[in-house]
Formats: structure tokens, sequence, C-alpha cells
């Protein structure tokens, strides 16, 4: 599980561990869904739907007590270098709604890239185990379409070659919309720098693209879905 690091208080668990984290009480206005439970749905539901992909990887991340939880489960197929994955959160504190995002998963690195929107599940109701079967379903059908996307961003982003001035010039820029923070910072110029992986040997804007993943690995499982579709966003824009 070492492509998915927490700091502040987080720490990576297993799917087991998520059981152990007490569930809050549901009251009649509040129904909590439990995170082990919460990955179990989306596992089943991505399992019937992601024909031709098996379930590759699991990784969860708690932090406050286990009130907060991110996950990422990552499909796998023969034929790309990519896993699709779904990124998905929730909390035990109301702290933040169940979310769910498509992205892929770069093997050779354990980056995550996610581009599209957020499905949030606004309300934990009495019906929420029906609304998150349906939100989930319907987010799992349009994940192809994110999917091949980032693909075919990360063709583009290769064929973008681009030097130390305008990586650094980037960097800039990231900080700036405060998708990277001060502490990021020294970590994407040494990937850029010195990469971890040959594969990002190439001078160009998917290697720097990698760079920043890299680093946003250390991201609070509150913020990585905003964070990493607002570096898509971004370094695809420019």
């Amino acid at each position: 599980m070492n492509g998915l690091m927490v700091h502040a208080g987080g720490r990576e668990v297993t799917r087991e561990d998520l059981a152990l984290i007490t569930v809050p009480q549901a009251t009649e206005s509040y129904t909590p869904v439990p995170h082990d439970q919460l990955a179990d749905t989306l596992i089943t539901i991505g399992s019937d739907i992601l024909k031709g992909h098996t379930l590759d990887r699991e990784q969860y991340a708690l932090a406050k007590d286990g009130n907060q939880f991110f996950g990422v489960l990552t499909f796998r197929n023969d034929h790309t270098e990519f896993g699709l994955s779904i990124g998905f959160r929730n909390s035990y504190d109301k702290s933040m709604a169940i979310g769910i995002a498509i992205g892929a998963k770069v093997f050779v690195c354990d980056n995550l890239a996610l581009t599209g929107d957020i499905t949030v599940l606004k309300k934990h109701t009495s019906n929420v185990w029906a609304s998150l079967e349906n939100v989930a379903i319907s987010t799992l059908y349009r994940s192809r379409r994110n999917f091949e996307k980032i693909v075919e961003d990360a063709e583009l982003l290769r064929g973008n070659a681009i030097g130390d001035t305008q990586a650094f010039k980037m960097l800039g820029l990231l900080y700036g919309k405060g998708v990277l923070t001060p502490r990021q910072l020294p970590l994407v110029k040494k990937e850029w720098l010195r990469p971890s992986h040959d594969d990002f040997q190439p001078r160009n804007m998917w290697s720097f693209y990698n760079a920043c993943t890299e680093a946003m690995k250390s991201t609070p499982p509150l913020l990585v879905m905003e964070k990493h579709i607002r570096l898509h966003d971004v370094i695809t824009g420019e």
C-alpha cells in the first residue's frame, strides 16, 4: 500500500481494519455509512459493471481517529499501463459527504490521476443505501469515458516537451492556485530533476504531472479527490 501516504495524523489501513472503527449511532435524520461496507459495496458494483477488468488493488487511509476515510480501488485489464480507479471518501463526523470520483492509476509508480466531477451523496438519510447504490452504478457506467480521457491526455502530455524553466513556472502556478502546498513543492522539484522511475526521465509534461502526483501522495484524505482533479485541470489546461 505504499502508493497511498497520509500525514497530519492519517494512517494507511486494510479493509479489515475499517470494520474496527466505531460507527456513530443513527438518528432520525442521520444514517451513518460504515467505511468497510462502503468499500464492499463499491467492490461489488465495480466488479459487476467493469467487464474485462479485475480488482487489482485496494488502498485505504483513515484520519481524525477514523472519522475521515479515503479509498482507492483499482481495476486492471491486460492492455494498458493504466488501471481504472475508483476514488471514494466518507466521514463519521459529518466533515465531508460521501464522494466518488473516477480516474486512472499509473502502474509503474502507483500515482493516481482523477478527472471529471466528484459525484457526491449529500445526505445520510434513512434511504442512504439505495441512493448510494444508484449513485455508484451511474458513476461507474460513466467511468470508461473518464478513463479514456485520462489515457488520451497522457499521450498529449507526453508529446509536450518542456524544460526546467517551464517546469518551475508550472510549480509556481500550481502553488498559486492552491493545488500544491509549500511542503510539496520541494518534493515535486526533486522528482522532476531526479525522477524515481525511468519512465519519467523524458522532459515532458507527463513526467512533470507524475512528479506532482508523486508529491501529492501526502495529501490528507479530506482533500485528495479535489486536489487531484484540480491538478489534472491545470496541467491539461496549460
